[in-house]
């Protein structure tokens, strides 16, 4: 099936998305033409169309694996300063909303002085106790749509925050799973390598016996000697992967590394799923990514923050009123006679001078064609994560079949020679050789393994995986 049969009905779709949400000078972003990008062959069975599940994880069917993610859902600090990010996208849009209600305030004061002469009747003491306590109200009339446009571009912002966090969810989940998957792989390719290197004593032992008989020289000891300790060497180094591995799964996790479960470290089979992977379709792909959410989010909240510049070449109408009383006596103030109130609507026009409501409009609108700019730029690069993994991981399947055939050709070759070396028909070298194309072709599949675990885990994140709509609203109209 040709992967861009699948991406290119969504890439049309959300381009023609990203265009709505701009204004209306913006172009939509233009679609691969038929028949361009890689291929992926249906029949290879690297992988189906059947809808990907939002916790794709468990297709590996490994407990310690499911533990491991939402212990990093939980407490990883990348998610909780996502989280926090979200909370205060939420108070920004508590704080736009409260603009539609009327705004209350309440005064009072109280103090000691003196009054002029002529405010007073003769004979009256102009020292005395002043009181006073009052109330205003004031209601926006939004004619305009600057209260409107203020919410809508919050909520948007807020929308974009979830995307955002989302998209760390599906980072974490993909990283979580790549370091576990990587500590299993380092532990398969050890006992690989620590095999390889016991056959490689027996060799070596059986070659001194041939030597100390005279069946052999000292060049075949040597030879099958430096093989032996240049695959050692490599042993170190597996070790030094597999425990970078699990250290990498305790920062995941929020754990300190020595306070990683000892199970993590416990699977030597390198993690995989051995059945076509489910991927989707194209109608699916971009929609489950929340990166491409979050930006059009972005491209919406800009498009609304075009709308509040634009309500400043308008009036600004607000109700009013206000009721207070002043009194010299505290026991006054309370009475009828003090109290005095004002109603009416208050206008605030900056006029004539425009300049700078244009040059806000102006700084609005290219903030807008940035942020589409920035929305076509992460289809394209969500479309290229897409098409790389899956390509990738078709081939690193079909490399390791080839692999497979080697190292049955080469363990056949082994035991050919050894049986031969055994009997006196060939000489040491050619052993050695065998034993050496043996070595390295197991080294090279053990490595293959470990690829084809990486490049699964590639797929699921590159296609968003980790992630459905289900989790949360991310609807900016809503």
């Amino acid at each position: 099936m040709a992967l861009h049969k699948l991406l290119l009905p969504t890439v049309s779709a959300l381009a023609l998305t990203g265009c709505a949400a701009g204004p209306d000078r913006f172009t939509s972003l233009p679609t691969p033409e038929a028949g361009s990008g890689p291929y992926l062959s249906a029949e290879a069975g690297a992988v189906t169309p059947s809808p990907m599940p939002a916790e794709w994880w468990r297709l590996y069917q490994d407990p310690v694996l499911d533990s491991l993610v939402s212990d990093a859902l939980g407490a990883n600090t990348d998610i909780r300063q996502s989280l926090a990010r979200i909370d205060r996208a939420r108070a920004a849009l508590r704080g736009a909303q409260s603009d539609r209600l009327p705004q209350v305030g309440l005064t009072a004061s109280a103090g000691y002085g003196r009054v002029p002469e002529a405010g007073t009747s003769p004979g009256q003491d102009r020292d005395g106790g002043q009181f006073s306590i009052g109330a205003d109200i004031a209601y926006e009339v939004d004619l305009f749509g600057r209260v409107g446009s203020g919410i809508a571009a919050a909520r948007a912002d807020e929308a974009a925050a979830r995307a955002d966090a989302d998209a760390v969810r599906v980072m974490v989940v993909a990283d979580t799973t790549r370091a576990y998957a990587d500590a299993a792989s380092a532990a398969a390719r050890l006992r690989i390598a620590q095999s390889i290197v016991a056959l490689l004593d027996d060799s070596l032992r059986l070659t001194r016996l041939r030597h100390d008989a005279g069946y052999t020289d000292g060049l075949a000891v040597s030879r099958i000697e430096t093989l032996r300790e240049q695959r050692a060497a490599t042993i170190p180094a597996i070790e030094a992967q597999r425990r970078a591995a699990l250290f990498a799964l305790a920062t995941l996790t929020g754990r300190a590394p020595a306070q990683l479960p000892p199970i993590v470290g416990d699977r030597e089979v390198p993690l995989e799923i051995d059945t076509p992977l489910p991927v989707g379709d194209g109608a699916t792909l971009l929609a489950r990514r929340p990166d491409v959410r979050a930006a059009e989010m972005r491209v919406l909240a800009n498009r609304e923050r075009i709308g509040i510049a634009r309500a400043d070449l308008y009036p600004r109408i607000t109700l009013g009123g206000s009721i207070g009383s002043n009194a010299t006596n505290l026991g006054d103030l309370f009475t009828g006679g003090p109290l005095g109130f004002l109603l009416g609507p208050l206008i605030d026009w900056a006029f004539p001078n425009r300049e700078p409501v244009y040059a806000r409009i102006d700084a609005a609108e290219a903030d807008a064609a940035g942020s589409l700019a920035a929305f076509d730029g992460t289809v394209l690069i969500a479309l290229q994560e897409a098409e790389t993994a899956l390509s990738n991981y078709a081939r690193s399947l079909e490399r390791r079949r080839v692999l497979f055939k080697a190292v049955r050709a080469a363990e056949n070759a082994a035991r050919i020679v050894r049986a031969q070396n055994r009997e006196g028909l060939i000489n040491s070298l050619e052993t050695l050789d065998a034993e050496r194309t043996l070595a390295e072709t197991q080294a090279t599949l053990a490595d293959q393994n470990a690829e084809v675990s990486r490049r699964q885990i590639d797929v699921f994140r590159a296609l968003g995986g980790g992630w459905s709509p289900e989790d949360g609203p991310v609807d900016a109209e809503g």
